[in-house]
């Protein structure tokens, strides 16, 4: 097996397009860290580190999770990827909502890049808006020294700068590159957290809660890669049919539904949103919202099942997005194709959304039941599960769906790939 491993590396870099792909991959990355460590002008780093050990910062440390340490430094990309994600959010749900928009997402390939340019514009607007927010905040906590208003305006700039080239650079790797670009960099600010939760394992926890912690980590593992490999072929038949003097047609294949068709985009959005509040409070430093930011701060009960039934929702809607059981029928129906023992058309549609509605339950409760694992670890077996339900998802998630693209290469030409 270790064999096949390293044959199928060795295979995907004698492949010259794949090759370059990763190759690309790997230096848009390598500038995204880059500019992680990089701070914008006239920061105390130590006041940083004080206000991130407070309490103060606990929902911030859960946000700076996600740009890779970025936030805590205030550098360049400390805004990362989450204002991309917020605006997908926002067009995605203003899609459904706008006639306008939803006749936009039908158009095919135009009306999505109409879409996109909306999304980089929306992006833009709620960077500088956060920009401008952090600026307000880490001036009150001292960690901007001698700020002035020329000062001011350069870090929003350069923080805004910052998030409209992270979105950029995951646009290019979607596109040259390997893997979904988005994705790719959560996954890659996320694991460079690994060595502190690593170190903080071996120095701070016992031998048998230690065990334990690889045994629930595995097992969470075995059951990701479970869940997001599975699927329910629906078999389609395709009816023959004389052209000129030929008979086409008469073949047999498989629509797949995948239980965890939607991937971990519901957890990310999810998370987005429930930080919303929390954030806004930090802001708002009144009595009223710091009670409203201790209930639905990341550790408490109301944000775990204020998360877990958004992340059931947005499992649904993403599920939605990406298939639509009408224009599945009506693409069969155009070419021929029927599922056998339901008719054509309408009662095909109302088939795959019975099928996709039942498949797709399983999936979101198993989606929330993971990013709501660490808290019950914690709570009651004093486990402290130090890289998260949800990062683990994200990464292994990430992790198979680039593998795939990459199986995808080499299959293409006629090499043994990675998964069987």
């Amino acid at each position: 097996m270790e064999n096949k491993l390293w044959q199928s590396l060795l295979n995907a870099g004698r492949i010259p397009e794949l090759r370059n792909k990763l190759l690309f991959t790997a230096g848009i990355i390598a500038i995204y860290r880059f500019g992680c460590f990089v701070p914008v002008p006239g920061v105390d780093t130590q006041a940083l580190e004080e206000f991130f050990k407070s309490g103060a910062g606990g929902v911030f440390g859960f946000l700076d999770l996600f740009s890779g340490g970025a936030l805590g430094k205030v550098a360049v990309f400390a805004l990362g990827i989450m204002p991309y994600i917020t605006a997908s959010i926002i067009m995605q749900l203003l899609t459904v909502v706008i006639p306008k928009l939803e006749a936009l997402a039908k158009e095919g390939e135009q009306g999505q890049k109409t879409i996109t340019k909306y999304t980089r514009y929306l992006t833009v607007a709620l960077a500088f808006t956060q920009s401008v927010a952090y600026v307000f905040l880490f001036q009150s906590y001292n960690a901007l020294p001698d700020l002035n208003w020329a000062r001011a305006v350069l870090i929003v700039i350069t923080l805004t700068a910052g998030t409209t080239a992270v979105m950029w650079f995951g646009e290019l790797i979607t596109a040259r590159g390997i893997g979904n670009g988005m994705s790719l960099l959560i996954f890659i600010s996320i694991i460079s957290s690994l060595p502190n939760g690593i170190r903080a394992f071996f120095t701070t926890m016992s031998l048998a809660g230690q065990i334990t912690l690889v045994i629930i980590m595995l097992a969470v593992v075995v059951g990701v890669v479970w869940i997001t490999s599975g699927e329910r072929r629906v078999p389609v038949q395709y009816a023959k049919r004389v052209v000129g003097r030929r008979m086409m047609g008469g073949s047999s294949t498989f629509i797949p539904l995948k239980v965890n068709m939607a991937g971990v985009m519901p957890i990310i959005f999810a998370s987005s949103f429930m930080m919303i509040f929390p954030t806004i409070a930090q802001f708002i430093p009144t009595g009223v919202t710091q009670t409203f930011a201790e209930w639905f701060g990341p550790n408490a009960l109301p944000y775990l099942i204020g998360q877990s039934i958004l992340i059931v929702l947005f499992t649904y809607f993403y599920t939605a997005v990406t298939f639509n059981p009408v224009d599945q029928a009506d693409n069969l129906k155009k070419y021929g194709g029927f599922i056998p023992g339901v008719r054509p058309g309408r009662p095909t549609a109302e088939y795959l959304d019975r099928i996709l509605t039942r498949l797709t339950l399983p999936g979101a409760i198993f989606l929330a039941a993971i990013t709501a694992l660490p808290w019950f670890l914690f709570r009651f077996l004093d486990v402290q599960f130090y890289f998260g339900g949800t990062s683990i998802l994200i990464v292994v998630g990430v992790a198979l769906d680039t593998m795939r693209q990459m199986e995808a290469q080499l299959l293409m030409r006629h090499y043994e790939g990675f998964l069987k």
